[in-house]
């Protein structure tokens, strides 16, 4: 009859009465060591007492490796019997005890990095000592723990082998001209998918070149090179200043002269056209007095001579009063108008040829036949 059926006295598990009370923990737990106390000393229990051991081994052993707890920051790679079985998320887990699966715990947010400092051949064949920074995170627990024997260590090996990479594809004065950031970054591309190729579960958060220099044993030649190539960049920036504010004085000039030649041009075309528009004039006064017009335009001619000229005519056997003006300070006086005068109107007496044809040049010349040096009066 089962322990809980009508008429079996209300007996429960524990085999006592329903009395209201629940197992009693501790008489069991005394039972136990009284069991285990006979075992030690050798007295009876035999083959029962083993196995009460045996089970309360067992039960322990469920009860303390049977759950897991995971972390905010982590996650539980859970491996049954060595393989990968699955992947646990934060929080309380349940797990068969071990060495069925077994729980290993990933933390996935901290930030681990590794250092060196070594030696590298850069393209053109010169020595440059590194020191760079690498640091990165976990971001697939199942590939860190089993791709790779020692992850750590396989990063290392792996940023070494980019940055000789990366140094190796350039020269000494491009790694030393403060082009860093563009390195940083072929670095950091080159590691991570050198990484991804291993399926390293890891991503690149920052690569530092702390310190790019030549070896000590070349440092002050290096030295005397970046001073050179400053030396350098100086005299450029002097010369481009000086290109700048020479240049736009050499275009002032050019614009002046452009514009002086543009003026000239124009001064020329305005006189060329007045010239040609008086000689179109005076070609009608011509043809409307031939005679009058040629002797004037002689006259003219003549006066425009005689200004500068020292000498004066005089052909009135002395008849006219004639001024002279005493030269002062060594410069030629002008010549007199009234002398002019006087000879345009002896000229002017002189008759014309009723023909219109032009006078000979004696008739016309007569009067300017005889020359006086200048200073006789």
């Amino acid at each position: 009859m089962a322990w809980n059926e009508p008429g079996g006295g209300q007996r429960d598990p524990w085999g006592r009465g329903s009395g209201g009370k629940g197992p009693d923990l501790e008489a069991w737990l005394k039972r136990l060591r009284q069991r285990l106390g006979a075992l030690r000393s050798g007295g009876g229990g035999g083959a029962g007492g083993i196995g009460t051991i045996v089970i309360a081994l067992l039960l322990a052993w469920l009860l303390f490796d049977s759950w897991t707890v995971i972390n905010a920051s982590q996650v539980g790679v859970v491996t049954r019997f060595g393989a990968y079985d699955r992947t646990l998320a934060p929080g309380f887990h349940f797990v068969l005890p071990r060495p069925i699966e077994t729980v290993r715990k990933v933390d996935m947010t901290s930030v681990r990095s590794v250092s060196d400092k070594m030696q590298m051949l850069t393209k053109d064949e010169n020595i440059v000592q590194v020191d760079f920074n690498i640091q990165y995170q976990v971001n697939n627990a199942e590939q860190y723990l089993f791709s790779m024997q020692d992850p750590d260590a396989a990063v290392r090996q792996a940023a070494e082998a980019s940055v000789r990479r990366v140094v190796g594809a350039s020269t000494m004065d491009t790694i030393l001209s403060g082009e860093g950031a563009a390195m940083v970054a072929a670095t950091q591309r080159a590691l991570q998918q050198l990484l991804n190729s291993y399926k390293a579960g890891i991503t690149i958060t920052e690569v530092n070149f702390q310190n790019i220099a030549p070896p000590s044993e070349v440092k002050a030649a290096f030295d005397d090179v970046n001073k050179a190539r400053e030396d350098k960049q100086r005299i450029e920036n002097e010369a481009k200043a000086y290109a700048s504010k020479i240049l736009p004085e050499a275009r002032g000039d050019a614009a002046r002269i452009i514009a002086d030649a543009q003026a000239y041009e124009a001064t020329r075309e305005a006189r060329a056209q007045g010239d040609a528009q008086r000689f179109l004039l005076m070609l009608d006064e011509y043809r409307a007095a031939p005679a009058v017009t040629r002797k004037r335009l002689w006259l003219e001619t003549i006066e425009q001579v005689m200004a500068a000229n020292t000498k004066v005519l005089d052909e009135s056997n002395g008849r006219n009063l004639i001024y002279l003006p005493l030269p002062q300070g060594g410069t030629a006086p002008a010549t007199p108008k009234a002398a002019l005068s006087g000879a345009g109107t002896m000229l002017q007496q002189a008759p014309a040829s009723t023909s219109g044809s032009v006078a000979p040049a004696s008739s016309v010349t007569a009067p300017a036949a005889a020359a006086v040096s200048g200073g006789q009066s």
